[in-house]
Order: structure tokens, then C-alpha cells, then sequence
């Protein structure tokens, strides 16, 4: 049974230090008599306008099921007061463990908070039940990680990864927008920037810090399962760049986990691509009434893990679907999964062992073009992997024989390679290819690790060229059906540009043995389990005073040898119909490399971002570049912010960094 609601667009949530945070809060228009559990979400992604639409789409119709659903723009963005100065900073964490003992102490509150995000919001739920938040009795994580190094969006396997300076591109141009005066009155100009002078040059930041220290420490709650009591739902999709968390927790956290992997993006479930979507805010109030309200509806009895086990189909770098089925398993690690050990050989992969070989992975800036983008969001060109084949030309290729019966692959795939490099440091990035019989090859699972991290990625040790090494890699968790007939490829490249940063020299890596470890599942004969349709709540009212535009190019030319990647992506000048501000934003980003010359790698991003209501107009821009050279990663960051046609602020950063 659904209540009739009410919004609150502004309620003030003051710091111990004075600091007062923003929230928009739905609720039960009796909760003050009838008080109700609280789901708090916890963002920098500005409720006004930044997520709005998504918002809107989710508490309200959970508020109806009976909880007070609160959205809390983090200190520094939106209209809420202070400074940011990092992602999950330890005053991010303790500012969030006050708002939830805040909220627990509410009249209209039964003390007992839950806590849902995704990405930034995932994260920082993991996080609170990591830092033991008392009134947090439950949470639901999306598309997050459990480890800030290994497995988030600056480095992955100890390489680094060109989203770190695409994301601080981004993360910069987020911040630089004022807050709304309708809500904070005239001070909103100072407000403002003070917010763009004290912003911090996270550039820089995040790529000094190349080794798992203590700063990726901080936040990570591998270092520390058992310290979870909270119950944990953690939801995540094949097409995003966090496919390991939900497998990682369930397997780690003691606490009562539920595990659920779909074929979807970096979005909520009830509205990602490719399908097919779930029910998710059912499944999220089902959630909330079993462990907020104490209902018993069998939520601490489902599977600890589940996941679309997604079918063989031709690559394309979009669809709106997946065909598979859902498959359940009670426990994981599940005892039903069985580890097939493949060896390598000269350009094979079998059962056997192989004799003594030598097959090379030669350097090209060319390998990496068919990846699509480490974080699909259902919106532009080109977001995911293509037909690999092209990027297979380029690579060390071991292939097996046709199978001759269908293979669920279940789990994260193990490739252990022996090889010598012939330079002092290198990167390996190895593909899990299935050879399908109309001739294309498509991704199933992919890895990658810096060589020098291959004892540790605390501590970088150089590699003696010439010298044999045997390391292993895990590859991303995945649920894929091989059919009869196929066949598999284990694709290892030294570089994959632009997805990785490359090294600063060409390297070759000489491959003498290894083998595949797949783990595979009992065949599925259908679904095993099942969800129900998604629903949401009526759409925020906008109207759109112009058309998007988005397109993807690659360029190359013949005479300078550069091959230039350009994506472009614009969104509609939107107004919100609630409060009359219109948004728009638009981002260039432009990757170039010369096809002999990995250190001349460059990167060029630029962010224009408008916001205003009437007379009132403001705009920014941020450009940030980085290139390199053998030794050294130069950055710069540029940004400009306007009050109508006066540009009224105007900062440059510039630094160089050691390469690792």
C-alpha cells in the first residue's frame, strides 16, 4: 500500500563545525506522527539539477512505500556550504556518519537508516557500514568497488588508466558551477568562487600516486571485510567498468550479502542498457522492509549471488539487449563452479601441455581501437568493445579447437603467462575472446598488469630484460554462454591505447608458456530465478530548448604517422519545470599517439558547462591536457568562469609527475 507524500526541496543539515549540508527529502506527509526508516543518498552530483532526473524517477515511489527517502549533496556542491577537497576525503566519510546519526535522531524517523548509491554513492555506502555507522542497518551498492586502487577508475592491474584524467577533467568541470540563488540568496556569487579558488588540482593528485599507498588505501574496504555488519546488496552490470564488486563482497563480507550482476551499463538497473531491466525499486523496498522494518519476506533467504548469464551474439558497440538467463547460486564462491585448466601453446590453447615455444607480442599504438569506453553509460557512440579482430591482428593469439558442447563460463578467468620483456618495465593486457562461426570475435572478459607489479602493486620492482617471469592475472568476472562450436582466444598485447596509458617505449614480450584457468558451471537449462518488471515514479517535468549532438571519429594522417581518436558529446540546453534553471554541458575529448611513438601519447579534454534562470547566466570551461615523455606525465588544467559575458574567474594549473 502506497501513502500520499511530501517534498522538502531545501532542508538544512548542519556539520558539527557549522557547515550546513543541503538535502531534497521525500516523505510520508504523516511521518512525524507515523515516523518511518530512512534511506539516505549520498552525492557531490548537485540534487538541484545534476541528478534531478534520476532522483525523481526513484524516492519518490519509494517514499510512497513508506520511508523517508533523503538526497545530501556532499559539502562543497550543490547548495550545500563549505569545500571539497577529494573523493571519499576523510571529511566526505565524517561528514556522511554525521548526517546518518543526524537523520536516525529525526522525529519523524524510527532511528533506523539504509543507505543506497551508485558509483560515487556506491562507494561511500560501503564505506559508512566500513566506518561502522550505528543507525546503518543496511545498504545497496551499485556499480562501486571494494578496493580504490585496483579496481576503480584510475588504475587497474597497477597500470594506469586514461580515465584517471579524463574523470578529474570531468570531476573539475562538475565543481565549477555555482549554487542556485533561489536557495542561498545573494551570497551565492561568493559561494561560488570561493568554491573555484580553493578547488583542488586532483590531476595531479591521483597520478602521483602510482602504487597502492595509503591514500588508495583510505576508503577501501578490502583492507578490512569483517569490519562490514551492515547487510549488503550489491548490484552491478557486464557492460560497466566495476563488474568484480558484487563477486568480491559476496565471497569477502561476513555480514548478509546478496550479490545480483545484470547485462547493464553504469546506471540503475531499472532503466540501464542493454536489457533486459529489473524491477529494482521493488527489490530495493524489499530489501529496506526486511532488514529497516523487520518484515519477514524471505529477503535474508534469496541466493547470495545472481547473474544474467549472457549469450554469444555478433559485437556491436551498442544494443539495447542482451538474450541470456538468470542464474542463481546459493553461496558463493559456489562449489558448483569447476576450474578447466587450458595450457598455451605456439598460437594454441588446449587441454595437453605444450612443448617448448617462443611467440612474441609485438608493440603497436594501434592495438586497443575496438575496447569502447571503460565506462558505458548508454549514451554515445562507439561505448563498447567492437569486433575484436583487428585488435587480435595485433596480438599474440592462442587459440583452442571448436568446442563441441556448450560452456557457461562463471567467474573470473585466471591466465597465467610465462614471458621476458625486453625492456625494464612493461604492461601485458590479455582478452578472453569467443571465435564465433560468422568469423567475428567478440569480448567475453579482459585484464591487464603493470610487470613491475607482478610481485606487488605496493611496490614497483623493474623487470631484467631477457629474463623469464611467470605472473598471473586475473581477468573481470563474467556469466558467458560458448556454444557448441565456438572457439576461444586469449589475446596478450603489450600496449591498448586509449583505454591504458602506454609506457614510454615500444616493448616486447616474448611468451614461453601458460595456461588458462576458466571456470565453468554446470549448463543452465532456463532462468532460475526471476524479477519483477521495473516501475518508477512520473518524470521530472523539463523541456529541451535545443538538440544534443554526439559522434565519435578516428583519424589518421599519412604524412605525421598520428592517429587522433576524437568523442564529442553534447546535451541538451534542458529546464527544469520545477524551478525554471536551464543546464547544458558539452565535452570534447581528443586522444592522439604517433604509431611509432607511445611517449608521445596525448590527451585534450574540454568541459563547457552553462546554468542560469532568467537575466541570471553563468558558464565554465575547464581544458585539460596531459602528455608525456620517457620519464615524466605533464598536466595542465585551465578554467574559466563566466557571469554572463564577464569572465569573472580565471586559474591554470600546471605539473609534471614521475612515471610510476
Amino acid at each position: 500500500m502506497t501513502v500520499q507524500i511530501v517534498e522538502i526541496p531545501d532542508m538544512a543539515i548542519v556539520m558539527a563545525d557549522g557547515t550546513r549540508l543541503s538535502a531534497r527529502v521525500w516523505m510520508p506527509e504523516d511521518a512525524a506522527s507515523n515516523p518511518v526508516p530512512v534511506v539516505l543518498e549520498y552525492l557531490p552530483y548537485r540534487k538541484r539539477d545534476g541528478t534531478a532526473a534520476r532522483d525523481q524517477l526513484t524516492h519518490p515511489w519509494m517514499a510512497a512505500q513508506g520511508y523517508a527517502c533523503v538526497r545530501v549533496d556532499q559539502r562543497g556542491n550543490g547548495e550545500s556550504e563549505g569545500l571539497f577537497d577529494d573523493e571519499y576525503s576523510a571529511q566526505e566519510m565524517s561528514d556522511g556518519l554525521e548526517v546518518i546519526a543526524w537523520l536516525a535522531e529525526q522525529p519523524w524517523s524510527t532511528g533506523k537508516v539504509g543507505m543506497m548509491g551508485i558509483s560515487w554513492g556506491g562507494f561511500n555506502c560501503l564505506q559508512a557500514a566500513y566506518n561502522k555507522a550505528p543507525a546503518l542497518k543496511a545498504v545497496i551498492s551499485l556499480c562501486s568497488t571494494t578496493d580504490r586502487y585496483a579496481d576503480d577508475i584510475h588504475y587497474k592491474g597497477g597500470c594506469l588508466i586514461s580515465e584517471n584524467i579524463s574523470w578529474a577533467a570531468t570531476a573539475a568541470s562538475w565543481f565549477s558551477v555555482p549554487p542556485d540563488p533561489e536557495l542561498v540568496g545573494d551570497k551565492w556569487r561568493d559561494i561560488w568562487l570561493n568554491r573555484l579558488e580553493e578547488a583542488p588540482f586532483l590531476a595531479r593528485t591521483w597520478h602521483e600516486h602510482s602504487q597502492r599507498d595509503a591514500y588508495w588505501k583510505h576508503g577501501s574496504v578490502c583492507e578490512d571485510y569483517d569490519a562490514i555488519s551492515a547487510a549488503v546488496y550489491s548490484i552491478g552490470g557486464w557492460h560497466d567498468g566495476y563488474r568484480n564488486t558484487p563477486a568480491h563482497l559476496a565471497a569477502n563480507v561476513k555480514a548478509p550479502v546478496r550479490a545480483v550482476v545484470g547485462p547493464w551499463n553504469h546506471k540503475y538497473p531499472h532503466f540501464a542498457v542493454p536489457g533486459p531491466r529489473i524491477g529494482f525499486l521493488q527489490e530495493a523496498v524489499r530489501w529496506w522492509d526486511h532488514w529497516l522494518k523487520g518484515i519477514d519476506n524471505g529477503a535474508d533467504k534469496d541466493p547470495q549471488y545472481t547473474a544474467w548469464l549472457m549469450d554469444s551474439v555478433k559485437p556491436e558497440t551498442s544494443f539495447t539487449h542482451r538474450p541470456g538467463r538468470w542464474i542463481t547460486e546459493a553461496v558463493w564462491p559456489s562449489p558448483s563452479i569447476a576450474n578447466r585448466r587450458m595450457a598455451l601453446g605456439f598460437e594454441t590453447l588446449g587441454a595437453e601441455a605444450a612443448g617448448a615455444f617462443s611467440q612474441k607480442a609485438v608493440p603497436s599504438t594501434a592495438v586497443g581501437m575496438g575496447t569502447g569506453e571503460y565506462f558505458p553509460f548508454g549514451f554515445g557512440p562507439g561505448e563498447l568493445p567492437d569486433d575484436q579482430r583487428a585488435d587480435d591482428a595485433l596480438s599474440a593469439c592462442f587459440d583452442s579447437a571448436e568446442t563441441s558442447e556448450i560452456t557457461d563460463i562463471v567467474g573470473a578467468p585466471r591466465v597465467t603467462l610465462r614471458l621476458a620483456s625486453d625492456q625494464a618495465r612493461g604492461q601485458i593486457i590479455v582478452r578472453l575472446n569467443d571465435l564465433r562461426p560468422d568469423g567475428t570475435s567478440a569480448m567475453i572478459s579482459y585484464g591487464m598488469l603493470n610487470l613491475r607489479h607482478r610481485n606487488s602493486h605496493e611496490v614497483a620492482e623493474p623487470l631484467v630484460p631477457g629474463e623469464v617471469y611467470e605472473v598471473s592475472l586475473d581477468l573481470d568476472q563474467i556469466a558467458y554462454r560458448l556454444p557448441a562450436g565456438h572457439r576461444l582466444r586469449i589475446a596478450v598485447s603489450t600496449s591498448y591505447w586509449p583505454l591504458v596509458w602506454p609506457e614510454a617505449v615500444p616493448v616486447t614480450a616474448t611468451i614461453s608458456g601458460g595456461w588458462l584457468d576458466l571456470p565453468v558451471r554446470p549448463t543452465a537449462q532456463g532462468d532460475e530465478t526471476s524479477f519483477p518488471e521495473p516501475v518508477t515514479a512520473p518524470a521530472l517535468p523539463k523541456k529541451e530548448h535545443s538538440e544534443g549532438e554526439e559522434f565519435k571519429r578516428i583519424e589518421t594522417d599519412m604524412t605525421t604517422g598520428v592517429t587522433k581518436i576524437t568523442t564529442y558529446g553534447a546535451g541538451a540546453l534542458t529546464e527544469d519545470l520545477t524551478h525554471g534553471v536551464r543546464t547544458s554541458e558539452a565535452v570534447e575529448k581528443v586522444y592522439a599517439i604517433h604509431k611509432d611513438d607511445p611517449a608521445s601519447a596525448r590527451v585534450d579534454i574540454t568541459w563547457n558547462r552553462t546554468y542560469g534562470r532568467g537575466d541570471w547566466q553563468v558558464r565554465t570551461r575547464v581544458v585539460t591536457s596531459m602528455w608525456g615523455d620517457a620519464d615524466h606525465l605533464h598536466i595542465e588544467q585551465h578554467t574559466e568562469a563566466w557571469e554572463g559575458d564577464t569572465s569573472v574567474f580565471q586559474s591554470s594549473h600546471k605539473d609534471s609527475v614521475p612515471r610510476g
